[in-house]
């Protein structure tokens, strides 16, 4: 079976930096995949150049089948990111942010109402806008809308982050339900103890490599 993602070599630069130098990383479907390391390794950037956002100076790769240097933006409605900022439009309710990326796939009502209950920001959330929700609000939010999209690979930057107890839990249970429907996940997480019991393999990024 062919790999879901397979990177040989890549190297990726920001600004003069080199933020991946020369990384090898191969992921099977239906793995929940633990990237861990010191902030500053090239987590951020490796779910990047997976996610079809950032080029590639030298290497080559296949995410999906599809070449991360030639075909970047068909990786993109394939596969979903959540990073540090959740991706929000504060101006628009939480309903309308989840409405906006369920448009983008076709997801119906339905999907929609099923992802807002999944995630606890149905009822009189649904009507607030997002810049007066909370953080662990709009990390739920952040949440659903990355349900509807139906991706293939899902992409986690620190996903707990801003989420209670409870939250956690309820995340923990969502990627292993996206994995047994047939998604794989990537995370790069710090909170070692969660996540390393969440995945099914770990892979340590340091100096913009892995291992």
């Amino acid at each position: 079976m062919e790999p879901v993602i397979e990177l040989k070599g890549v190297v990726a630069v920001l600004g003069s930096f080199p933020a991946l130098a020369g990384i090898d990383l191969t992921v099977q479907r239906g793995e929940i995949l633990l990237l861990q390391g010191p902030n500053g390794a090239g987590k951020t950037s490796l779910l990047r150049v997976c996610a079809g956002l950032l080029p590639i100076e030298r290497g080559e790769g296949r995410v999906l089948g599809i070449d991360v240097t030639s075909q970047r933006e068909l990786i993109r409605a394939r596969v979903g990111l959540l990073g540090h900022s959740n991706g929000l439009y504060l101006d628009l309710t939480v309903e309308q942010n989840i409405m906006f990326w369920a448009a983008t796939v076709g997801a119906s009502d339905a999907e929609v109402a099923s992802a807002m209950k999944r995630m606890n920001v149905d009822g009189r959330l649904a009507k607030v806008k997002a810049s007066q929700l909370s953080a662990g609000q709009r990390r739920r939010t952040a949440l659903a809308s990355l349900i509807v999209r139906r991706a293939e690979i899902w992409l986690l930057d620190e996903p707990h982050a801003g989420l209670d107890a409870s939250g956690r839990d309820e995340l923990d249970g969502l990627l292993r339900d996206a994995v047994a429907a047939g998604a794989t996940v990537v995370l790069a997480s710090h909170e070692s103890e969660r996540a390393n019991g969440l995945a099914t393999r770990v892979v340590t990024v340091d100096g913009g490599g892995a291992r």
